[in-house]
């Protein structure tokens, strides 16, 4: 008892400065553009994921939270970091059936410590320093309320204690508090093919919203109508885009609108830098066929596009793109906040985050749980599927993955000119770049979106293509081979 009261004696008196990973939840008016010719995509219903999927949990996509070592009221605790545990001592962990669960733990004081949860046979390695960290992960796959605590000698009965409450059932739909930004992956026109090339006209509306980035966690999002990515623009070769940019009588800002596939002064930026309530026009060729990115360009332009102003614009080839069964729209970016990832409230842009290339948030269209809770891809055993991905960064490198799945093509560099390269693992698509893959669904299964920064997963970043049927067959299957 001598040596433990010694133990924490000292342990006040040790300053505990380590940034740590924030808790991460494994969840989450729209004007039309106006193009021609554009067939509307049908209406793709919101779900999560399959409940067969969510009883296996996901490794790649865990329910996450992050425990600080540290002294309260005198006694050894320890803390939580981030989300709605911030700052509680020996925090209740709220789960739900059937998850992955990864827990955290940093060493905020010097002493040495571990966490376990002896009913799930979940421990992590012991953390020995100031800022060392380890982790442990398990399958909720039983219900109740179980016991987490330090194993070190002493430490449980000097506080080192908390729970974890596992639900039955998969965890609910998130309750909407702000309107949703995420623009769903199948709202693209369709294909242009075989026409001559023609006038084009695509209208852009730039709307500032209050909007929900996360559960319980809103933001200022500047918009291309309404939604992160903006509007999918479909033209081919050839043709000639008329573009209508109107900045909302509500907005604070100024905006414009610069795009990659132009030729000319600012990708037609210089011609279209818009106050509040007014209207500019520009007029370019569609020269190249490809997949470019178009975004605000008008100071300060990192700003204006981590704010969510970016979005695709597909030059088809003459005669069109190869037919495939499905096709979806994605994009990458990063949010740079003054809370850390997860703090619920009102997040607001941290500018020196911004320019130190500090994010909080990496996302796919837009906000956290876009393509898991809120939009997942779908698709069918047998279909082709093709992928539309950019990264609008501002500032971040993509290694564009999806788990379980090998890419038939890619496009480099989103050049529709060259021939697409095959049997791809994972492609690189930097800031202010896009690719293009399609690949054919051998088999059922939930397969995982996501940058290969896997690190990212943990700031947000994931997405499913679910494809409803049976999940074990000779292409994959538990246990050993069938002879």
């Amino acid at each position: 008892m001598r040596m433990l009261n010694a133990l924490l004696f000292a342990a006040t008196f040790v300053g505990c400065a380590h940034q740590a990973w924030a808790q991460q939840h494994s969840h989450s008016a729209q004007p039309v553009v106006a193009q021609a010719p554009q067939t509307p995509a049908p209406p793709q219903t919101s779900a999560s994921p399959p409940a067969a999927a969510v009883a296996h949990g996901d490794m790649h996509a865990p329910t996450i939270f992050t425990l600080r070592s540290g002294i309260a009221q005198g006694r050894m605790v320890y803390l939580g970091v981030g989300g709605n545990i911030d700052g509680k001592v020996n925090p209740m962990l709220v789960v739900h059936e059937g998850e992955t669960v990864q827990i955290n733990l940093i060493n905020g004081e010097g002493a040495e410590h571990d966490i376990v949860i002896d009913q799930y046979a979940a421990r992590s390695d012991r953390v020995l320093v100031i800022g060392a960290s380890s982790t442990l992960a398990f399958t909720a796959d039983k219900t109740g309320e179980f016991i987490y605590f330090c194993s070190i000698a002493g430490h449980r009965e000097a506080g080192m204690e908390g729970r974890i409450q596992v639900a039955p059932g998969a965890r609910a739909t998130v309750a909407t508090i702000a309107p949703e930004i995420v623009r769903d992956p199948t709202d693209l026109p369709a294909p242009v093919r075989a026409r001559p090339p023609q006038i084009v006209r695509v209208d852009l509306e730039t709307v500032e919203l209050k909007g929900q980035l996360d559960d319980k966690i809103t933001y200022n999002f500047w918009t291309f109508n309404g939604k992160v990515p903006g509007p999918f623009v479909r033209v081919r070769v050839g043709d000639t885009v008329e573009v209508h940019l109107k900045n909302d009588e509500a907005s604070l800002m100024y905006h414009s609108v610069d795009f990659h596939a132009a030729t000319g002064p600012g990708g037609g930026a210089e011609f279209t830098q818009t106050e509040p309530g007014q209207e500019k026009v520009v007029t370019f060729k569609a020269l190249i066929p490809g997949l470019f990115v178009y975004h605000c360009a008008t100071p300060s332009v990192p700003h204006h596009i981590t704010n969510g102003m970016y979005g695709l614009i597909l030059v088809e080839p003459e005669g069109g793109l190869t037919q495939v069964d499905r096709e979806f729209y994605v994009m990458q970016g990063e949010l740079y906040t003054a809370k850390r990832f997860g703090m619920p409230g009102h997040q607001e842009m941290d500018y020196e985050k911004l320019i130190s290339e500090r994010p909080e948030y990496f996302l796919f269209n837009g906000a956290v749980g876009a393509l898991t809770k809120s939009h997942p891809l779908r698709a069918r055993p047998g279909e082709t599927v093709r992928i539309f991905f950019g990264v609008g960064g501002p500032n971040f490198t993509s290694s564009f993955h999806v788990i379980g799945e090998i890419f038939d093509h890619v496009y480099e560099g989103a050049s529709l000119g060259a021939m697409p390269i095959t049997g791809v693992q994972t492609v690189s698509v930097p800031p202010g770049g896009a690719t293009v893959v399609d690949f054919k669904i051998d088999r059922p299964g939930r397969y995982v979106l996501v940058d290969h920064a896997l690190s990212r997963i943990e700031r947000g970043l994931a997405g499913y293509l679910v494809v409803d049927g049976p999940s074990d067959d000779d292409l994959m299957h538990s246990g050993p081979a069938k002879r």
